[in-house]
């Protein structure tokens, strides 16, 4: 739902086509997530049709598109890389709050050729004003926002100011947020708890023509891993990043080009994994806050993982220019990165220091032929460098032979494309086929991981011999986006050519590849190639079904799948279930609003090798806000109270994505009470 009062709501955040769009665009708005005031971007987007959260802990839950996740999943903000390590492995956090996004976007399709190769399954788009590019009505403008929840007795504050005058613009946020180990049905869940603080300060001026800006923000994090040993270890991160951005954007009056923008960045990032020896584990139930209760235990940094990087895009995007046949209008732009990854302690055997260069030129069109026809083509061609070192183990367990060392350098030059045609149909419905051929290059860690990984509990292995992996995709889409009834419903087939994944072995390891076979701490992983095909349905719908005055009264439902096989008939590990759900909501222009929602997750008896089946679950949810409009001539514009209920029923919900479905339960009835103002 989009507002508690006013226009209708747009299917969760589906958003249709439209002329300047390359693809299907999920959208989590501001009003959303000030009421719901997720803490994570998994936690933002986690219920919507074709869309899940790794769920690792907390504090860590990464996105997941479709069944794919980690390197096919890129996070960017505002136009470029996010530059974590999340990618690297599901108990690394990503350094963005939600609190401070003005919308989350979640792109599919060509338009993902805009931002990287590697966004096979999709781009997730943190969109802020930290570079302002509008001066806000009357020169100022501020909004707070705070809640409580009961599940884990959770606190969350965060403001924002945004001013300007004669052209100067200026932007300060901050948020914090904390919260204790959450209440499961089965008791509360050992070693869950977490906290976050950042901000950012930003500066631009606006001219006639365009604008320029610059932004520097912080993000500081310190979360528990649950479940299993790292929970007896007391397990942790301390995730900090700071980040400088500029952009900017000068529009042509005449001549062959309309516009020219720019995207730049530079960021530091930085985390410990924290815990006990294995010798001084034992089960406690007690929060977990820093070290408060253990100061008797020895306490290790287990490892260090340190990023830097850089990233500068450049777009220009050309008139308009009347063909015989119809209308041309599209972009093209060039892209140049690099970072550098350093790890130390535990870290450094899981992976040697890597420099990643990337460097790619993309172009994307639009023609519209009239009466609602339009075609769409995109393009990108990448050139992708890792340096590293490789192991090279002589099999699963120690033979006698040593394992071979030596400096490794890949390079790679995918390519990719996509093509796309939409058609508006009466009623205001939009139909779209899209075919897409792209190429991803293996992650660093895909090449060169050979080591244990404390946090996530996992003794990896890379293979410095992998292939591009190349994924063919054809997707067929019906939208309706205004009026009574809104509709989005698509379906989609992706071949994949070299799928890489993370297959465990059944083997236990220690610390050293010589333990393998013998100790029990960490479970052996070793990435693979082998060719997979994923098809699926999304489908959400709503439907002001009554109207009594100023009131309205609806329905909504909701249905999503993703199918995924390996060409040898076995089924991809770790993939969402079906869900079906559905609900009713009310929406009044005096500023009341109201929803409650079922949305049921079938069991995954669909398992990949060594992995167990997951039970299906049943996630009821309620809503119930008001909203407050004042005067003008007031310093409050308005305020908005209301509170959220979340797994009203108790039930045992588990997530059959997460690698610790086993070990953990997702958290049990929460009730969440928010408030809202706008000044």
């Amino acid at each position: 739902m989009d507002r508690p009062a006013g226009p209708p709501p747009d299917l969760n955040g589906v958003l249709p086509v439209a002329a300047d769009v390359f693809a299907p665009v999920t959208v989590a708005p501001r009003d959303e997530i000030t009421r719901n005031q997720p803490s994570t971007l998994g936690g933002a987007l986690r219920d919507r049709p074709g869309l899940s959260g790794t769920t690792f802990a907390p504090g860590a839950d990464r996105p997941i598109i479709r069944g794919l996740e980690g390197q096919r999943v890129q996070i960017i903000e505002n136009g470029l890389g996010v530059h974590d390590v999340s990618a690297l492995g599901e108990d690394h956090a990503v350094p963005v709050s939600p609190l401070s996004a003005d919308q989350i976007e979640v792109i599919r399709g060509p338009a993902t050729l805009r931002y990287g190769s590697s966004a096979i399954g999709g781009v997730v788009s943190v969109e802020n004003d930290r570079i302002p590019q509008f001066e806000p009505p009357g020169g100022f403008s501020a909004e707070a926002i705070a809640g409580l929840s009961s599940v884990d007795r959770g606190r969350t504050a965060a403001a924002r100011i945004d001013a300007g005058q004669n052209g100067f613009l200026f932007h300060a946020d901050g948020f914090a947020t904390r919260a204790g180990n959450y209440d499961t049905p089965d008791g509360r869940q050992a070693n869950s708890s977490a906290r976050s603080t950042g901000g950012s300060v930003g500066f631009s001026k606006v001219f006639e023509q365009g604008y320029v800006g610059l932004s520097y923000s912080r993000f500081d994090s310190f979360y528990h891993i649950p479940g299993g040993e790292q929970a007896e270890l007391n397990s942790r991160l301390d995730p900090e990043q700071d980040k400088i951005q500029a952009q900017g954007e000068y529009r042509f009056t005449d001549g062959p080009f309309s516009a020219v923008r720019f995207w730049v960045n530079a960021s530091r990032y930085k985390h410990r994994e924290l815990g006990f020896e294995e010798e001084h584990a034992h089960e406690d139930d007690h929060d977990h806050d820093h070290d408060h209760g253990h100061e008797a235990r020895e306490d290790v940094v287990h490892g260090v993982f340190k990023k830097r990087a850089a990233e500068t895009r450049i777009e220009l995007q050309h008139a308009p220019a009347a063909l015989s046949f119809g209308s041309l209008t599209g972009a093209f732009g060039v892209q140049a990165g690099r970072g550098k990854l350093k790890t130390s302690g535990e870290g450094a055997g899981l992976i040697a220091p890597t420099d990643t260069k990337t460097i790619a030129a993309y172009v994307f069109e639009q023609i519209d032929f009239g009466n609602g026809l339009k075609f769409q083509a995109a393009g990108r061609i990448e050139h992708v460098g890792v340096d590293g070192a490789a192991t090279i183990y002589p099999g699963l367990v120690p033979d006698g032979t040593d394992p071979v060392n030596r400096n490794a350098q890949r390079s790679f030059t995918p390519t990719s494309g996509s093509l796309g045609l939409l058609q508006d149909l009466p009623l205001g419905f939009v139909a779209s086929f899209t075919g897409q051929y792209v190429e991803r290059a293996p992650s660093g860690l895909e090449l060169f991981s050979r080591g244990s990984h404390h946090a996530a509990g996992l003794f990896e292995i890379g293979d410095p011999n992998l292939k591009l992996e190349k994924a063919k995709s054809l997707e067929l889409g019906l939208k309706r986006a205004e009026g009574p009834l809104r509709l989005d419903a698509s379906a989609y087939h992706t071949w994949f050519d070299g799928f890489i994944y993370r297959r465990l072995t059944g083997v236990k390891c220690g610390h050293e590849f010589d333990e393998c076979g013998e100790e029990d701490e960490f479970d052996q992983s070793v990435y693979s190639q082998k060719n997979a095909r994923f098809y699926g349905v999304e489908l959400a719908v709503q439907f002001d079904a009554v109207t009594l005055g100023r009131n309205v009264f609806g329905v909504e439902g909701q249905y999503d799948f993703t199918r995924a096989k390996f060409t040898d008939g076995t089924n991809v590990p770790r993939i969402p279930p079906h869900r079906l759900g559905g609900g009713l909501f009310w929406r009044s222009q005096d500023g009341f609003f109201a929803r409650v929602a079922l949305l049921h997750a079938f069991a995954q008896n669909r398992t990949g090798d060594r992995e167990t089946r997951t039970s299906g679950y049943d996630n009821l949810k309620a809503e119930f806000s008001y909203t407050r409009e004042f005067d003008r001539r007031t310093k409050i514009s308005s305020v908005t109270v209301g509170v959220l209920g979340d797994n009203l029923l108790d039930e045992r919900m588990r997530n059959s994505a997460s690698f610790k479905k086993d070990e953990i339960l997702l958290p049990g009835a929460n009730v969440r009470a928010f408030v809202r103002a706008r000044f």
